[in-house]
This record gives structure tokens, C-alpha cells and sequence, in this order.
């Protein structure tokens, strides 16, 4: 549980690290694909904060979703989970607009950033 004062200071912290770490700038679009976690917020009201568009996502998405989405949007980064990962990695070849690629989770991942270990 946040409290707004929180939310407020952790999203400006997540802003930071969307815009300085994974140069992003505004207009710039990005897939969020989480599960009902806090996080969904946090990334939420920091794209508003930096400009960021923000292409939601359900955590149901095949793989082929997700090329289509990455495609279609022309999105340059994407956040989704741990578990999620792979069907992102199997299809991030075919994405060359995709530069970043951020995991929600405890662990790390090789070619992904970690959003709490940047924040």
C-alpha cells in the first residue's frame, strides 16, 4: 500500500529511469503488460508524468499478441513480468523498434533491465 505522497514520489523516481536510463522521451510509446500488481500504477502515473504513452496489455497475451502489439504500436520499450519474459524474448527479433525491455520482479533476467533494482 502507497500512500498518494508515496505514489507520488516512487512514480517521479520511475519516470526518471524510463527517461535517463531507457532514453525514453515523450511521444515515445510503451507496452505495459502486468497482472493486477502495484506496479501497474506506479508505471502508469509515471509515463503521464514524462509524456509517455502507454499501451496496456493483459497478462493473457500469446506471444503472437505480442509481436502484433510491439508492431503495430511501434512501441520502443516494454514491462511485463518474469513469467512473461519469453514470449517477449521470442519474438523481440522481429521487433527492431524495440530498444528496452523491463522485467517486474525480484530476480534478474539477462537482456532485461530490472525496474526495482533501477529504482
Amino acid at each position: 500500500k502507497w500512500s498518494f505522497e508515496e505514489l507520488g514520489f516512487l512514480s517521479r523516481k520511475v519516470a526518471n529511469v524510463l527517461t535517463k536510463e531507457c532514453g525514453l522521451q515523450k511521444g515515445d510509446r510503451l507496452i505495459l503488460i502486468l497482472p493486477r500488481i502495484p506496479e501497474w500504477w506506479l508505471v502508469k502515473v509515471a509515463c503521464i508524468r514524462a509524456g509517455i504513452v502507454v499501451i496496456p496489455g493483459t497478462s493473457q497475451l500469446s506471444a503472437k499478441d505480442i509481436l502484433y502489439r510491439l508492431q503495430a504500436s511501434k512501441a520502443t520499450c516494454i514491462i511485463t513480468t518474469h513469467t512473461l519474459a519469453p514470449a517477449v524474448d521470442s519474438v523481440a527479433p522481429q521487433c527492431p523498434l524495440l530498444k528496452t525491455k523491463l522485467v517486474v520482479s525480484q530476480g534478474s533476467r539477462q537482456g532485461w533491465l530490472n525496474l526495482a533494482e533501477l529504482c
